[in-house]
């Protein structure tokens, strides 16, 4: 099973990998009615004017890009407004002094200047949020959370920025990182680093810049955090390791993924876990409602922008059948897809068989499918072994937080 945080990875075998889709150019609403007056004036005027006028088009157009993820350093965020350039891009914002109109420094995110359409995202998150937005409204005055001291390590969108928001209105103080390099909203993290909360984050950070932006959160000076929320496990192993007696000051850690939790039952075996810990990933709210259902909308949405296939009559194979893999057979099974299972539970892969799906090994099956989609939570699942079998133009997507469910460095090894 993967948590349902970490939307679709995909790649397709014997093309090189896409990290980014880019749609057209998306301007500002409010500049519909001048520009469509100056493209009828450019049109009708001379050749030298429209000439003149599309390279200044391009140079302030502003791109929707959607990024699809692979691991800690590697993950995938809903739709995402940049408005830098793609010279402002090719410089790390480590390079640069960042300052909000208030002076506020502590923070660093790819453009603050993103900050406004950022905004108007969070507040149409909040509508889809009511249950939050009811919590923030009746706790506000208690403040319950008054001397929590937060390190977070999630992705970094519209609906995290409503729980960070949150946080701080019932009393706490936060400071927060991205849990995949390119999951993160750069609008959004412009807008909480405009209201004043700690962020470092931006789509497309180097591994460097991703344990860089951890440890600003971790260890900033006059601040010791005494709650971790992860999403992976990244923050609470940074800490654990570099900070050890900082970790041990910890009153309690919250991991959401189940990546997150395998890795803190490997240190409570070890006997390294000195802290207490909440497996919020297996939650009854978590698995049969976030993992199932919004798996079962975020993996088309997903494919469909990746990749712009028709699913009618292709043939899937799904690995894993835990409810992340149940979210996803429903969605394909209802575009007409014809769907394969692997499953090594002998439960899971029962209630596979009464579906109506057929449980298979991927060996069996992976010379005819055109779309492979590892959901176990578990490592090496997709090897090379398995690539060199696939049909050419085979798609394979990852449903979990981490890219070691596929054997990427041996994928590379192909081209």
């Amino acid at each position: 099973m993967a948590d349902s945080g970490d939307a679709v990875n995909s790649t397709s075998s014997g093309k090189e990998a896409r990290n980014t889709v880019t749609d057209g150019p998306v301007t500002d609403p409010a500049s519909n009615n001048k520009s469509l007056e100056a493209s009828n004036s450019a049109f009708h005027g001379a050749r030298t004017k429209l000439d003149s006028k599309s390279g200044a088009l391009k140079k302030s157009s502003r791109y929707r890009s959607r990024s699809l993820s692979a691991s800690s350093t590697d993950s995938y965020s809903s739709a995402s407004y940049t408005g830098s350039s793609s010279d402002e891009d090719d410089v790390s914002p480590r390079e640069k002094l960042q300052k909000t109109e208030n002076g506020f420094t502590d923070f660093c995110v790819r453009n603050i200047n993103q900050h406004a359409f950022g905004r108007r995202e969070i507040e149409i998150a909040e509508q889809e949020m009511p249950g939050i937005m009811a919590l923030r409204k009746r706790a506000a005055d208690d403040k319950p959370l008054k001397n929590a001291k937060i390190v977070g390590c999630t992705h970094i969108n519209a609906q995290t920025a409503v729980l960070i928001e949150t946080l701080v209105h019932l009393g706490a103080q936060v400071r927060w990182a991205a849990c995949n390099i390119y999951s993160t909203q750069n609008e959004v993290a412009a807008a909480l680093a405009h209201a004043g909360y700690p962020i470092f984050a931006w789509r497309g950070e180097t591994e460097e810049d991703f344990w860089w932006c951890i440890d600003k959160c971790v260890a900033a000076e006059n601040w010791q955090p005494n709650m971790i929320l992860d999403d992976g496990g990244d923050a609470t192993h940074l800490m654990l390791k570099k900070y050890n007696a900082m970790f041990k000051m910890i009153q309690g850690i919250v991991e959401e993924s189940v990546t997150g939790v395998h890795r803190l039952y490997q240190l409570s075996k070890a006997g390294k876990l000195s802290v207490p810990a909440m497996n919020v990933n297996d939650s009854v709210t978590k698995t049969k409602f976030d993992n199932l259902y919004s798996c079962r909308e975020s993996i088309i949405d997903s494919l469909k922008r990746s990749t712009d296939i028709m699913f009618g009559g292709k043939q899937v194979v799904i690995c894993g059948y835990g409810e992340v893999g149940k979210g996803c057979c429903q969605a394909l099974k209802g575009l007409g897809c014809i769907v394969y299972i692997t499953e090594i539970d002998p439960i899971c892969a029962l209630q596979a068989s009464m579906d109506g799906f057929r449980v298979m090994k991927l060996n069996e099956v992976i010379r005819n499918v055109d779309i492979v989609i590892t959901a176990t939570g578990n490592k090496n699942v997709v090897t090379r072994e398995h690539m060199d079998k696939m049909k050419n133009g085979c798609v394979v997507c990852n449903m979990g937080h981490s890219n070691t469910e596929i054997d990427i460095n041996k994928k590379k090894e192909i081209y």
